[in-house]
């Protein structure tokens, strides 16, 4: 596996969407870190934008998948709600929506 850059996986992971928003995970501040270790695994801590959120799962697959499909050959991927998401300056606006 060839050495990965932060950027790299952080332009990876705006492939990943939030279906209820239609928005990408990174551009949310749904990814809270990016970690990549000496051995060439890589660790996502994110969050979510409610702990009742149904898609979830869905989320965390979509993030494996787009990593996997980078020739990164173990992901780990850690939830965390702590702080809980705020969402980003000027993405209400960003997204057509009133401010």
């Amino acid at each position: 596996m060839k050495a990965m850059a932060k950027e790299q996986i952080l332009d990876r992971l705006k492939n990943v969407m939030d279906p209820e928003v239609a928005c990408d995970i990174v551009t949310m501040g749904l990814v809270r870190e990016v970690n990549i270790r000496d051995d060439g695994s890589v660790h996502i801590v994110y969050t979510l934008t409610s702990p009742m959120c149904p898609l979830g799962p869905q989320i965390e697959q979509d993030i494996r998948s787009e990593l996997l499909s980078l020739g990164i050959d173990r992901v780990e991927i850690e939830l965390t709600f702590d702080p809980p998401w705020r969402e980003p300056e000027g993405l209400r606006a960003m997204m057509g929506l009133s401010i």
